[in-house]
This record gives structure tokens, C-alpha cells and sequence, in this order.
């Protein structure tokens, strides 16, 4: 589908087009949420539903795109990739900037969730040697039930934070990222019209199509052009790249202690990469051709790096007082996904196999 282009124009494609994405992204979520206000929707569901899914906007389109195009490791490996960039990296820099304060039951509940939806998609992937049309659709029924159940624990979880006194401010956030646009939304309301709103809605929509599709032209043939896989592409660059508002979010939030927000980002944002992101862009075009590679190092990976959730997080000594994720345990994320990144290049670059 796409045709051989120079190494500088795929460079150029990489780099322009993980910038307008996150650019489109904004105006998204800032609209979608403008137009909800204005229709009297609950501010809750904004947050929780219409900020949470254009958060992961970026992710779906591309990977719904690069699934669609038939470059399906690309897709896998941008959705598996952003979350193990939100565990090892994001939560790992917000911890060595302050330590992260969370209540030991959430710490433990967000990595079993996050590990068994991670060994879930080994299930999924595994079974047949790739993912359906029947795979994505079993990822979105899982997604549809976990969602209103995450809803519900996000909001004790505030409650929860709001007793950890003098540990850290209580957690604002609704999901996601979706807090700070929520207050953006709040006050730009009286300024913004719906009809306005609403055709900039539309722009941001295209803007995440079509610079989705740049995105993935650049990716592909850049990965020809070096010899590389296209999984090490999705897994690193373009997962990176699409993390970046919630790297963003986590600094801000860790500097001014927001800790269970940074915490919260991070669980909001794996539920939707790894269910709904990867089941609708399955459900819309199937992945053949996965690189067994997802299945020995990428999940297992990720299953791990979720668990190391609770081990960090958990007060083992005194399970009612809150955890606290210090700046070792934030490195010790660091390190680990630099063993992570090293492995992939040495395995995907096919230097294992000189």
C-alpha cells in the first residue's frame, strides 16, 4: 500500500507526523469535550469517557491505520509499546522527579487488573497465531465490562487519596489526561461556541486520520530503508511518540504531588491501548502475520512490568498505610526497560541471527 519513498522524506514523515498527531489530539479532546459541556452532558462521562478515548485517539488511529494498510506488527507494536512505555518509563521519571505516594489496595488492584488483561492478550494473540476479527471483538466485550468497573474504582480511589494527608494532594483527575483538558474546557467554555466546537471536532478527526496515515507511510519505509522490522518501529518510535501527552501529564502531576493521578493516568491509558485500542483496530481489519516476538518478550514483558506495579506500590509492612514508589524503584523502571529496548534492537535489527 505504501510505495518507497527517500530515508529523509520517512524521517520527515516520522517526525511532522507524530507532531500534527499530537497537535490534531488536542484539538480532539479540547472540542469533543466543548461540544459534550454544551449538550448538558455529565462531567463525569466526559472525563471518563469522551477526554479518556481521545486521549488514546493517537494510538487507534494508527494502529487501526497500520492494521488496515497490513502492516499489522506495526499496530501491535504501537499499542503493546505505549504501555510498557507508560509503566517503565513514564511512572519510572515521574518517581526519580518525586517519589509517588498510593494507596497500597489501589497499587495492588491496578497491577493484577493490568497483568491479567496483558496475559489476556497472550491468550488472544496466541490462539491461532494471530489476532481475528473474533479476537477483537472479544477484547472489546472484556473493555465494555471492565470500563463501568474502572469508572466506579477511579472514583473511590479519589476518595481513597483524598485520606493520605500531608503524603500528597488529592488525585483531581477524571482519566487519562483528561483532567487538565476538562479545567482547559471549563475555561474556555464562555469563548467557544458549539458551532464552532464542533467543526473543530471534525478538523481534529481528520487531523488524526490523515496525519495517522503519514505517520505509518514514514514508519514502514523507514524501517525498510534501515532493515529493520517494522515491530521495533511500532515498539519504539511511534509508541513513544504517542505516549508522549501522558509522559507530559505524569511530569506535571508528579511535580505538583498529584501522586494517585499519575498512578490513574497510567491504568486509564493501558485498559484503552491494550482492550480497546488493539480490539477495535482487530475487529476492523485482522492482524496475520504477528511477529512471535510479541508473544516470547513483549507481553510477558508487560505482564511483569504491571505486576512490579504492586510490588513497588504495596506498604507490605503496614497494608492500611499508603506505599510510597520511590526514586530507586522509579530507576530500577528506568534501567529495566533500557535492558527492554536493548534486547528488542538486538533481536529485531537481526544482529541475533549473524
Amino acid at each position: 500500500m505504501y510505495t518507497d519513498i527517500p530515508l529523509w522524506l520517512s524521517i520527515l514523515f516520522l517526525v511532522g507526523g507524530l507532531y500534527m498527531l499530537a497537535k490534531s489530539a488536542d484539538v480532539f479532546i479540547d472540542s469533543a469535550a466543548t461540544v459534550a459541556t454544551a449538550l448538558g452532558v455529565n462531567p463525569f462521562i466526559i472525563g471518563m469517557v469522551v477526554i479518556g478515548f481521545g486521549t488514546s485517539a493517537p494510538e487507534l488511529c494508527v494502529s487501526a491505520l497500520a492494521g488496515f494498510s497490513g502492516h499489522s506488527n506495526v499496530s501491535l507494536g504501537n499499542a503493546y509499546g505505549s504501555c510498557s512505555f507508560n509503566i517503565a518509563l513514564i511512572l519510572g521519571v515521574a518517581a526519580m522527579i518525586r517519589p509517588i505516594v498510593v494507596v497500597s489496595k489501589n497499587a495492588l488492584a491496578a497491577a493484577l487488573v493490568l497483568a491479567a488483561i496483558s496475559v489476556f492478550s497472550c491468550a488472544l494473540v496466541g490462539f491461532g497465531n494471530g489476532f481475528s476479527r473474533t479476537d477483537g471483538v472479544l477484547a472489546l466485550a472484556v473493555f465494555a465490562v471492565l470500563l463501568p468497573l474502572y469508572c466506579w474504582f477511579d472514583q473511590k480511589m479519589k476518595g481513597e487519596a483524598g485520606k493520605v494527608k500531608g503524603e500528597g494532594r488529592r488525585a483531581k483527575g477524571e482519566w487519562g489526561t483528561g483532567e487538565s483538558a476538562f479545567a482547559k474546557v471549563k475555561a474556555d467554555k464562555r469563548r467557544t461556541g458549539l458551532a464552532k466546537a464542533s467543526v473543530l471536532l471534525l478538523v481534529g478527526l481528520v487531523g488524526l486520520v490523515g496525519f495517522s496515515h503519514i505517520l505509518v507511510w514514514g514508519a514502514v519505509d523507514a524501517a525498510r530503508a534501515l532493515g529493520v522490522s517494522e515491530l521495533l518501529i511500532g515498539l519504539t518510535i511511534i509508541a513513544a511518540g504517542t505516549s508522549l501527552p501522558e509522559l507530559a501529564s505524569a511530569v506535571v502531576s508528579a511535580r505538583k504531588g498529584e501522586h494517585e493521578f499519575v498512578l490513574g493516568n497510567i491504568i486509564g491509558s493501558n485498559i484503552f491501548n491494550t482492550l480497546g485500542v488493539v480490539g477495535l483496530a482487530g475487529t476492523i481489519s485482522p492482524f496475520k502475520d504477528v511477529s512471535p516476538y510479541i508473544l516470547s518478550r513483549d507481553l510477558p514483558t508487560l505482564v511483569l512490568l504491571s505486576l512490579s506495579i504492586g510490588l513497588f506500590g504495596v506498604n507490605f509492612k503496614e497494608w492500611r498505610q499508603p506505599g510510597r514508589i520511590g526514586r530507586w524503584e522509579g530507576a530500577l523502571w528506568v534501567i529495566a526497560f533500557a535492558v527492554y529496548l536493548g534486547i528488542m534492537i538486538y533481536q529485531e535489527s537481526g544482529m541475533s541471527a549473524r
